[in-house]
């Protein structure tokens, strides 16, 4: 099919389809007012935190942020293509599919990434093929003197590129790909009139997205060459910041209960083949949030299995304020020696591997704390004793308080009490450890929630409301949200786009997709008769919220006036400002 498929013929499959059946297929629903919930189908969960909504033919969780309309949900499912999952649906239905459209933006934004995407899938072929050839030796060596097996190898697609300037470069060109599209796909570096390979002599590791396509490539060098590991730079198909190693992978694995997080291309595989299930690796970067939210999809938790030397542990401790930043569950498993995870299985097995305990993120930064802090000498003892209290600080659960209150006690000498004292929090009463269980569980009960500032809030509050139709659309404009994410999905809406066809946009920003996804998921319960007023609640908070600042910047710049009339002035605008301030809120009141 060639072409894009007309946007009315869409709006009547979303019309037509009914979500609610098409995820019922898949896991059990439970309607609770005009919204349907159930158990996550993309990440583990006790608690039903998944939503659909019928009414704007939507799916949102509010645990692991996935969210789309009904064609990405079967897409997800199926694990198909976009238009296999139209297709699929409008079998369904008994809609024939129509002529597609000719659009030539679009056209050309869908087969510059088909080519690029083409280009990548014929080069991993072109690589793997070449590592059992004589000009792959090497790279089949050093793999083979890694421990690994001809299995393994086929299983991750590894390959060899080769000790020549521009054998890759030749062969795609022949295959009918420009050496724009070469370089585009970061296959190819040009220079003026010159063109050669982007790697060469090295050990080739594809880069998969969960769809099953080539995004790009690691390489490891198998001479001096620097860097020793190099990976494709970003690409219109590639973004190192986004993905992670070997998902593809650990997306065919269901019910995993949690993902391993190893640092490197070799440490994925090598314990792969060795029996360990669920591992991926960043691709070449710290950690992003990007990442996280992406594992967040794959299972419960998290485990960070980095490098035992002390880089790899400082990773591990910024690895886990990512984490915890996107609420994903960490734990910690800690090699002795300095052993990397593919070192630890090769020279101790793979029970020994699976008899590590996991460690909690409090326990791990105790144990790194305790490496800089002498406890042989009373002020060691003490630096030690008050850097844990500070950690202990956050934790929540009173019986993990206490555990780590008898552990420090016995490290430091200093009594239960006195430790206490420091935390500056009461002694765990059972009392008090029901009243904190409980109040913990009524949390988890409800749809999570991102840790986000108020007015970003309140502007998802009102494009809920625009995207319900609660609102007239000339009550709102683009210009009321200063977010660029929901000021971008309310520009789409005011266009006279539908929520269902703003999610379903592959040319629609994930970080769109999210921030919308959740705003569309609310206030579905809310009735026309108040809509007006929340709307004009919102309209007016996120004023006073502008004002409130332009008044604190010009205070701070009264502070730093060159001269009594620019005082001045500041304070005449401050004094405007607060009238304004005033008649805002009375007008609330």
């Amino acid at each position: 099919m060639a072409g894009r498929i007309p946007s009315a013929w869409m709006d009547e499959l979303y019309a037509r389809t009914d979500i609610v059946s098409v995820v019922s297929a898949y896991l059990p629903l439970k309607k609770d007012g005009r919204r349907y919930w159930g158990l996550c189908p993309f990440h583990h969960e006790k608690t039903a935190s998944f939503s659909v909504n019928p009414d704007l033919n939507l799916y949102y969780c509010f645990g692991c942020k996935a969210g789309g309309n009904v064609v990405q949900f079967v897409m997800e499912m199926e694990r198909i293509s976009y238009l296999e999952a139209v297709k699929l649906l409008a079998d369904r239905i008994h809609m024939t599919l129509p002529e597609v459209r000719d659009d030539p933006d679009y056209e050309k934004r869908r087969s510059q990434r088909e080519r690029l995407l083409g280009a990548n899938r014929e080069a991993a072929r072109f690589y793997h093929e070449l590592l059992w050839k004589p000009e792959g030796k090497r790279a089949l060596d050093y793999l083979h003197g890694r421990g690994l097996d001809d299995g393994i190898i086929r299983r991750f697609g590894l390959g060899a590129s080769a000790d020549q300037w521009d054998s890759l470069t030749k062969h795609l060109t022949e295959k009918g790909y420009t050496l724009e599209e070469l370089n585009l796909a970061g296959l190819t570096v040009v220079k003026g009139e010159n063109a050669y390979d982007m790697f060469r002599s090295r050990a080739m590791f594809p880069i998969i997205d969960q769809y099953g396509n080539v995004l790009g490539f690691g390489g490891r060098a198998m001479t001096d060459a620097k860097p020793k590991y190099l990976n494709t730079s970003d690409t219109p198909v590639f973004n190192k910041r986004k993905g992670v190693y070997a998902i593809n992978l650990i997306r065919k694995q269901r019910d995993l209960k949690r993902v391993l997080l190893v640092e490197g291309y070799m440490d994925v595989v090598a314990i792969s083949q060795a029996g360990v299930v669920g591992a991926v690796a960043t691709l070449g970067t710290a950690l992003t949030n990007e990442q996280a939210r992406l594992l967040k999809r794959f299972a419960p938790e998290v485990h960070l299995a980095y490098d035992g030397d002390e880089a790899g542990q400082h990773a591990i401790e910024r690895g886990l304020e990512i984490l915890e930043a996107e609420d994903v569950p960490a734990k910690v498993l800690y090699f002795p020696d300095g052993l990397d995870p593919d070192e630890f299985i090769r020279q101790r097995g793979l029970d020994a591997f699976r008899a590590i305990r996991p460690m909690t993120p409090t326990a791990f930064r105790m144990q790194r704390l305790r490496l800089r802090c002498d406890l042989e000498t009373q002020e060691g003892r003490t630096e030690y004793a008050k850097g844990c209290a500070e950690l202990l600080r956050k934790v929540r659960d009173p019986v993990d308080v206490e555990n780590y209150l008898e552990l420090l006690s016995v490290q430091t000498g200093f009594s239960r009490e006195v430790l206490i004292a420091q935390i500056g929090v009461t002694a765990p009463t059972p009392e008090t450890t029901a009243q904190n269980n409980f109040a913990e569980n009524r949390e988890k009960s409800q749809p999570k929630r991102s840790r986000v500032s108020e007015g970003f809030r309140t502007e998802q509050t009102l494009l809920g409301l625009l995207a319900a139709g609660a609102v007239p659309k000339d009550m709102v404009k683009e210009t009321d949200f200063l977010h660029p994410s929901l000021r971008e999905a309310a520009k789409h809406l005011l266009d006279g786009r539908t929520p269902a066809d703003i999610m379903g946009d592959e040319n629609v920003s994930v970080e769109v997709r999210e921030a919308a996804g959740e705003a569309f998921s609310m206030l579905t319960n809310t009735d026309k008769d108040h809509a007006a007023q929340i709307a004009a609640d919102c309209l007016r908070n996120l004023q006073i919220q502008r004002i409130q600042q332009e008044i604190n910047q010009m205070t701070e710049l009264m502070k730093t006036a060159e001269t009594a009339e620019k005082q001045g002035e500041a304070l005449r605008e401050v004094a405007a400002l607060s009238k304004e301030l005033a008649r805002l809120k009375q007008q609330g009141r």
